[in-house]
């Protein structure tokens, strides 16, 4: 158990919401695959630095690489769910979202992992449009949920920052927000995204270990992508610019210096995730 969590949306790079005509879904067959060099040198990383990870694997990378997630698991990680075909889930709908998550279990148990409790959001997007993906998680068993980011553009600042749980009408459901911080008046992401990958390593470790003092857990989050040494890139918007390609030059040697110095584990090893109630 511990206070600090490492996750990984396992994706590809072109799994991009509202990212245009480029990235659809039609257009994925036709575009390179990188997910799989990209995450055997997070799982390389992760091996030297003696560290392991929760993977929210997605339904499509699953079933295009069944191999990866073996080896994911193999090596000990442990396996959540991302969606099966990266929808927001308030751009879904209850019926719809539940097809897609069944799916996407489905996808992972036929990679040999059967049991899967644990949830992320394409887009951090459970959110106050989509508050009923809560009550679908967990009349399926989840125990955990990752997908509600305290943060203006894809949740709310109003949104707690602290690992807590949250009761539906199917039972309660344990909520682990993204790591964010203060600034410029606003809350921006700290353990991941562009946040993480403009940081010096030295100023994280610090931020962590202070926050870990006052009992409060940082939660990671990585995408195989931001470890490409010469990702594709296709024309976006600004937020979204921003969100994949802004500081991506070295965040490989970057997040290899922060797990160097910093105590992780997986999310359902948080210390108020396994612990008892």
């Amino acid at each position: 158990m511990g206070l600090n969590a490492l996750t990984v949306d396992l994706e590809e790079w072109f799994h991009i919401c509202g990212g245009g005509e480029q990235v659809a879904p039609a257009n994925w067959p036709r575009l390179p695959s990188r997910v799989v060099p990209n995450t055997e040198r997070l799982l390389d990383l992760f091996d030297r630095r003696q560290v392991r990870a929760t993977f929210f694997v997605l339904g499509y990378v699953a079933e295009c690489h069944p191999d990866l997630v073996r080896r994911i698991a193999g090596a000990g990680h442990e396996i959540g769910s991302h969606g099966s075909r990266h929808d927001r889930a308030y751009d879904l709908g209850p019926d719809a979202f539940a097809k897609d998550l069944d799916a996407s279990v489905e996808a992972i148990r036929v990679c040999g992992v059967d049991a899967v409790s644990i949830y992320r959001a394409p887009e951090w997007s459970i959110n106050d449009r989509s508050l009923w993906a809560l009550d679908v998680l967990a009349a399926r068993g989840f125990r955990v949920d990752s997908s509600m980011a305290p943060m203006r553009r894809v949740g709310s600042p109003e949104y707690a920052r602290e690992v807590h749980t949250r009761h539906t009408a199917s039972g309660p459901i344990i909520e682990c927000p993204p790591a964010v911080v203060r600034r410029f008046g606003q809350h921006i992401p700290f353990g991941g995204g562009w946040g993480l990958r403009m940081s010096r390593p030295a100023q994280v470790t610090r931020a962590v270990e202070a926050r870990n003092r006052r009992g409060q857990s940082t939660v990671f989050w990585v995408h195989p992508w931001e470890v490409d040494d010469d990702p594709p890139r296709v024309r976006l918007s600004w937020p979204l610019w921003m969100a994949h390609y802004f500081c991506l030059t070295g965040f490989g040697g970057r997040l290899a210096e922060i797990l160097a110095d910093t105590m992780v584990g997986p999310l359902g090893e948080l210390d108020r995730v396994s612990a008892p109630e």
